[in-house]
């Protein structure tokens, strides 16, 4: 309870207060929260598409534009982007998922507008160059190879994400199908980089060494002008409820096999999201954990554990990991993990035990708002998936009600045999 009584003091001393949003006329949305306390900036920006907003034949694409986005514009070059920025001393870089394009800049405070006049020109007049397109095609198929085909984790996450989902857009991988990596044609990447990098469809934040008149100043001179576009049509398909378990078999080289275990859990606003949150820390989060101190402390069976979701706009999937130890069968290690859901859902948990797991979660998210690129991450994070930036300062409440029966009710829920899909990698040859 000190430790709890410790977060909540040093909540109360974030400051929240002097943070300050505007709209642009062209529909962006900026955030901005000052903090003088060292002579850099961290201006992040929120794209509103992923791979839920693709379809069939050119999924792939988000996490394209990712790479494309530092290929040069009409006035800053090809790499010019990234030379210009480590001139002036700071860094970049940027990251696609099933829901955002988020790109992230971190710079001295004397940067700030050179950073605005680089981040306008490829909003504005990104580059498409067939020559660069075909250049950066490459190198996307070459990560694809890398993380996917030839990875054991990224291939089986592959096959269960596609198993578990047959109808939501989260059923095809951000990186995108082969086929679709080698088809995209020049017109599609024009079309979806007119819907997806709009200014109306991106939350800007910065923070750290900068006045809220200065950014905007900038902001209008710079961004304002960049003309609006239809945003990306709505995700309309939902997925339908799962009527029993699925089973996905990959065999493939490896040394051990892999496990993965999913269950459809609700989307980021859902009330339940949190919940599992805490649930994803209690099984998993530490060594202390129920997973791991039975999994990989006592028994011991395997080499790793882990569980989450992760927020999302739409349902999507709390998935468990599993590396069995050499021998062990990954029935044995399958067993283990419904024996501790079944005693989540049936014995709930001692207030000691809910208090430590709250400690922990609460502390690694205030640790986050310590830096300003953490406060800048989930600022934008929050504004976005839950509609208020807000929530990074006052989630603390939320978890504070959090009891011992609401784990218990969520588990029981969604942790069910039909609702599951497990997907296991066995070694095969060398």
């Amino acid at each position: 309870m000190r430790c709890f009584a410790a977060l909540l003091l040093f909540a109360a001393l974030i400051p929240a207060q002097n943070v300050q949003t505007a709209t642009l006329a062209n529909g962006m949305k900026v955030i901005i929260q000052e903090d003088h306390n060292i002579p850099n900036v961290a201006m992040y920006f929120f794209y509103k598409i992923g791979s839920r907003n693709e379809r069939p034949g050119i999924t792939g694409i988000s996490h394209f534009f990712e790479h494309m986005m530092f290929n040069g514009a009409k006035k800053y070059g090809p790499k010019q982007f990234d030379n210009e920025m480590e001139k002036a001393g700071g860094n970049n870089n940027a990251s696609t998922s099933q829901d955002l394009t988020t790109y992230t800049d971190w710079f001295p405070s004397s940067a700030l507008e050179l950073m605005f006049d680089m981040e306008s020109d490829r909003i504005r007049d990104l580059a498409l160059e067939p020559k660069m397109v075909a250049s950066e095609r490459g190198v996307v198929y070459s990560e694809r190879r890398s993380s996917v085909d030839n990875n054991n984790f990224g291939i089986l996450h592959e096959q269960l994400q596609a198993a578990a989902f047959i109808a939501h857009p989260y059923h095809w991988p951000v990186i995108g199908w082969p086929s679709d990596i080698e088809a995209w044609t020049q017109q599609d990447l024009q079309d979806y980089f007119a819907i997806g990098y709009a200014p109306n469809n991106c939350t800007m934040v910065v923070v750290g060494d900068v006045t809220v008149a200065r950014v905007m100043e900038l902001a209008k001179k710079y961004i304002e002008p960049i003309p609006r576009h239809d945003p990306p049509p709505p995700v309309r398909t939902q997925e339908p409820e799962q009527l029993g378990e699925r089973r996905i078999v990959v065999k493939k080289a490896a040394q051990l096999p892999i496990q993965m275990i999913a269950f459809h859990v609700p989307e980021a606003k859902n009330p339940d999201a949190a919940v599992l949150d805490l649930i994803s820390v209690l099984l998993s989060g530490g060594q202390s954990s129920r997973l791991y101190k039975r999994m990989v402390d006592e028994e011991p069976l395997a080499l790793s554990v882990n569980g989450g979701a992760g927020d999302a706009l739409d349902p999507t999937l709390f998935t468990f990991t599993i590396q069995p130890r050499s021998g062990v069968d990954p029935a044995k290690t399958e067993k283990v993990l419904y024996e501790e859901l079944a005693r989540l859902q049936t014995t709930e948990i001692s207030p000691r035990e809910l208090q430590k797991v709250k400690n922990q979660f609460l502390a690694a998210h205030y640790g986050s708002l310590k830096t300003i690129a953490g406060r800048a991450s989930l600022l934008g994070h929050y504004e976005v998936i839950f509609g208020d930036y807000n929530k990074a300062f006052t989630m603390v409440k939320e978890f504070e009600a959090f009891t011992a029966a609401d784990i218990q009710r969520v588990a029981k829920k969604y942790f069910t045999e039909k609702n599951r899909t497990v997907a296991t990698l066995i070694p095969e040859g060398k």
